[in-house]
């Protein structure tokens, strides 16, 4: 057998853990880097700790592994945080060029260079970028495992770890995925951690409200919402940043959206955008004018021209600095737009192609598209598809804990449902709509017999 540094059970189980990393920073399974000549069994055992292979069996996992054979046994020079720090910076720059896949791999390049052990700083920012990249490809449910490993790590390494960054980053992956709860409670303890520290207010705390402000009003309590939101900009401007105060007011702006108060929210996204336009974030831009669009076609006064303008100038800014859930994003707008203007054809292509942008992963936008194609497929005269449309949306939308957006969408599908002469499903759709907004024949009416006239 290789002598391995280090003796006895402790150099097996550093071995197996180099093996294990090794093997799931590619993606391999356990079959795979056993290849041919291996078994599974024993690629278990070896990470397990349980074996120490021989020198020849090393070569072979490093080649499959496609590393060296001394950073497989951990003898391999350490790089210098100088050169890591380089490669951090390429990382991000992949990152800046809506490339989530280079960066990714990039990370995890940085990763196989050192341990958390011997350069926690380096490697927690990689681990971080790692989470960051998998977020911004749409494969949130292995991004909040990274997320989560951060925000459990930050208790013992709060020096290498930005809790609040961690926790942020988790609430936005849970609320995509529908997880309103989990999100709320995660980011609900987390102030309260902060408010029992009396900490004077941060950027990054500022935007930990902001975020709590969105998921509170994707799940329709509004007045807690807006509590937040009151209170995020009174922090933004206490520390006087640009950036803060523009995300607090973003944020607040969704909240007056969704109370039917168009007419603030549209004074308090345009402070947004005069924030976001001397900056330098165009990612952030962009999805801004998407927001603002979504307003001014639900003013009392639509306006779907200037609208569709602002979202084929953030279009065509996401096309080269977003990734292709934030092209979804822009293009379901662009759906909604289509539809004021009367182009049903235009917002299906639309539609059709912000659910193929966005995946299996993020279910409450999904829903979102699937309400924005069945008003689409019942303008041009497709019903049946229409209300399959809507039923689906309805559905995950209640999934996802969206309880006042699944009202609406089956008090829309009642709508539907009666243009087609369905009466008796429209009596259910409506019901539906009355239960996801906690309403409960507690009368019992149904059970109670019904007195006859004579």
């Amino acid at each position: 057998m290789i002598l391995i540094k280090g003796s006895g059970d402790a150099s097996a189980a550093a071995l197996g853990a180099r093996i294990r990393r090794l093997r799931r920073s590619r993606g391999m399974s356990q079959a795979d880097l056993a290849g041919d000549d291996l078994s599974p069994s024993y690629i278990s055992l070896l990470e397990g700790g349980k074996r120490l292979p021989s020198a020849e069996v090393l070569e072979q996992l490093a080649v499959r592994l496609r590393c060296d054979v001394p950073t497989l046994t951990g003898r391999a020079a350490e790089a210098s945080e100088c050169d890591l720090e380089v490669e951090l910076k390429y990382a991000e720059m992949a990152m800046q060029n809506a490339d989530p896949l280079a960066a990714l791999a990039a990370y995890r390049a940085v990763q196989d260079k050192t341990t958390a052990a011997a350069q926690p700083k380096i490697w927690y920012a990689a681990e971080q970028g790692i989470a960051l990249a998998l977020e911004r490809d749409g494969r949130l449910e292995e991004a909040a495992v990274h997320y989560e490993a951060l925000r459990t790590a930050s208790v013992t390494s709060k020096e290498s770890v930005p809790r609040l960054t961690a926790v942020i980053g988790l609430c936005r992956c849970y609320r995509e995925l529908g997880d309103l709860s989990h999100a709320i409670q995660i980011a609900e303890e987390t102030l309260d951690e902060l408010r029992e520290l009396k900490l004077t207010p941060t950027v990054i705390g500022v935007e930990l409200l902001s975020t709590l402000v969105g998921i509170h009003s994707e799940r329709g309590d509004l007045h807690r919402a807006s509590y937040l939101a009151s209170q995020a900009i009174e922090q933004a401007t206490a520390i006087t940043d640009p950036k803060a105060l523009g995300a607090a007011y973003w944020n607040a702006s969704v909240v007056m959206y969704r109370k039917g108060n168009t007419a603030d929210a549209l004074v308090l996204i345009q402070k947004a955008l005069a924030i976001y336009a001397e900056g330098e974030d165009q990612r952030a831009l962009a999805r801004l004018r998407n927001a603002y669009a979504s307003i001014l076609l639900q003013t009392e006064d639509p306006q779907p021209e200037l609208a569709r303008t602002a979202l084929t100038q953030s279009l065509e800014s996401l096309l080269q600095v977003g990734s292709s859930v934030d092209v979804a994003y822009c293009r379901s707008a662009l759906a909604r737009a289509e539809l004021h203007l009367g182009r049903p054809e235009a917002a299906v292509a639309q539609a059709e192609q912000a659910m193929a942008d966005l995946g299996a992963g993020h279910r409450l936008q999904a829903a979102r598209n699937l309400l924005l194609l069945a008003a689409a497929q019942l303008r041009l005269g497709r019903p049946e598809e229409a209300k399959s449309s809507y039923e689906r949306g309805a559905l995950m939308l209640e999934a996802s804990e969206a309880g006042q957006q699944a009202a609406y969408a089956w008090a829309e599908l009642a709508e539907i449902l009666k243009l087609c002469g369905e009466d008796e499903r429209v009596l259910w759709a409506y019901q539906q709509s009355m239960r996801c907004i906690g309403y409960r024949n507690t009368l019992m009416l149904d059970r109670l017999p019904l007195s006859k006239s004579s």
